[in-house]
């Protein structure tokens, strides 16, 4: 259990990685391929199938100059081949020459496919106010 756990979240800070370097490739090797992924962005509708999900990320990567994402997990969940990690994204964001901080609530959901945890959901939505 330990190191399964040790697997998905050192998956999820690939996830962040490849987001904060807008590197698609790495998204390629994360994400599920499947028409089963299904990613929520913040104010987005939601995305079905690996097609929809990376042609997102391919926006969101041409669209954002600079990025840095930090995470606060709050929970991480391994049930049989799923597993789960809820967490905070402290997000800044440099658009325009603005300097702009969110945080959004996320979910990554991952299964174990062949031997190795992908990411088949992730949903953020953003917080409104302060956490509790």
């Amino acid at each position: 259990m330990i190191q399964e756990r040790s697997e998905i979240l050192a998956a999820n800070e690939a996830f962040y990685r490849a987001f904060e370097k807008k590197d698609i490739d790495a998204m390629d090797e994360i994400w599920s391929q499947g028409t089963g992924s299904l990613c929520v962005h913040p104010g987005w509708n939601i995305l079905r199938g690996w097609k929809q999900v990376r042609n997102s990320w391919v926006k969101i990567f041409q669209n954002t100059p600079y990025i840095e994402i930090n995470t606060d997990i709050i929970s991480t969940e391994i049930r049989g081949n799923i597993a789960y990690v809820v967490l905070v994204e402290n997000i800044m964001q440099v658009i325009k020459g603005s300097r702009i901080e969110a945080e959004s609530l996320a979910t990554n959901v991952f299964e174990l496919l062949g031997g190795k945890w992908y990411l088949v959901h992730h949903h953020a939505s953003p917080v409104m106010g302060s956490r509790q």
